[in-house]
């Protein structure tokens, strides 16, 4: 007899990992309606507050008369509009790669390019701390895999080693982390990555998601370090920091031609609305106008002044700040009561995060006022008192 999903549900729930939608009745932004009562908004992923940028959303309505609100097909069919094609050489220059290829999603890049380029005969190695997209495209694959300890050198060095010895000769070996992790907010050692996989000669994913438009002048973490031509395969977002959807995988011509003909989330879904990558050139552009300089050191200023307040949370340069709990249940005892004072920050379990370190993934926006950010440092200080 089949299991029942109510069964499966009610498992969930004892385990404290049962999930719900919650419905918002206002735009995104730092404040949010909630069954009719206001929050100030501490999860979302739009660290510049562009979401709601004016300039932009001009922006957009222009192009939404120009080219309308959809695509028609998949780009292979008859899809691909200029502002697609516009958007991936701008993207290309940015990340000082050879060409680019835009997606739906950053789930449908990771799976998408990681099967492309990955099958039986090749080897894929990955943090253990890699973004859940990217371990559903190496499972897909069929490809070995192998994971490291978190940011651990010398264990990427002895896989590297083994997978040296194993792999054919026309075999891949790929090395797949993040720069910027989306649920601790560290940094990934680049500089080391990008030496070892070239002693070992790999290729290199380096999923940007989370520091593109926040680390350095805003193009991420290879480019602040002047690693950009060194690193094979930059992917990113443009639904974080930029505000907007979909996302991007930067690299030679070749591969990205190789995509082309062999993504299947790229080949058979129907392409984003043209007004969306409109849109997404000009958030670039002031991504790395003076603007953009001055919404990013007003976001620096709101982490700092909240990793310093408060004990439990890191140092960090980036806007998610983890204050780890442990128990799910505990998780969602301190989410809640900091939800009757009206701040919405979300629970983290498992399975995104390991078992025993669930969490508040706190993130700040440089749309934050320092009100709502002094409304956050009294809240936290004083919360096991709620």
């Amino acid at each position: 007899m089949p299991r029942d999903p109510e069964d499966e549900l009610q498992t969930l729930r004892n385990d404290h990992l049962h999930r719900q939608l919650r419905p918002i009745d206002s735009p995104q932004g730092t404040e949010l309606i909630i069954a009719e009562q206001p929050f100030i908004n501490f999860s979302s992923n739009d660290y510049l507050g562009l979401s709601s940028h004016p300039g932009l959303i001009a922006v957009y309505k222009d192009a939404l008369d120009h080219w309308g609100v959809g695509s028609g097909a998949s780009r292979l069919v008859c899809g691909t509009l200029r502002p697609h094609l516009e958007l991936e050489e701008h993207l290309a220059r940015l990340k000082n790669s050879a060409a680019a290829l835009t997606f739906s999603t950053g789930y449908a890049t990771a799976v998408g390019t990681i099967t492309a380029l990955a099958g039986k005969g090749d080897i894929l190695i990955l943090d253990k701390l890699c973004h859940a997209s990217l371990i559903d495209g190496a499972r897909l694959s069929g490809a070995t895999l192998r994971i490291y300890p978190h940011n651990d050198l010398d264990r990427l060095d002895s896989h590297l080693q083994w997978a040296g010895k194993k792999i054919s000769r026309d075999g891949r070996i790929i090395v797949i982390t993040e720069s910027v992790f989306s649920m601790d907010g560290d940094h990934c050692p680049l500089n080391e990555i990008v030496s070892l996989k070239e002693k070992h000669g790999a290729l290199l994913l380096l999923d940007e998601a989370h520091a593109f438009g926040i680390i350095g002048k805003g193009i991420g973490l290879a480019d602040d370090l002047g690693l950009a031509e060194q690193i094979d395969l930059q992917m990113g977002t443009l639904s974080k920091a930029l505000g907007m959807s979909g996302a991007y995988l930067c690299a030679s011509r070749a591969i990205v031609d190789l995509l082309i003909n062999r993504s299947r989330s790229f080949i058979y879904s129907t392409a984003p609305p043209a007004a969306t990558a409109v849109a997404a050139l000009a958030a670039i552009d002031l991504l790395i106008s003076t603007e953009g300089q001055q919404l990013r050191e007003k976001l620096h200023h709101h982490i700092g002044r909240v990793s310093r307040a408060i004990d439990q949370i890191p140092e960090s340069q980036s806007p998610i700040l983890p204050l780890i709990v442990g128990s799910s249940e505990n998780a969602l005892d301190l989410s809640a009561r900091l939800y009757q004072k009206g701040l919405l920050i979300p629970a983290i379990r498992y399975p995104t995060v390991p078992r025993d370190q669930a969490r508040l993934r706190i993130t700040l926006s440089a749309a934050h006022s320092s009100n709502q950010v002094d409304r956050l440092i009294e809240i936290l200080k004083n919360r096991n008192h709620l």
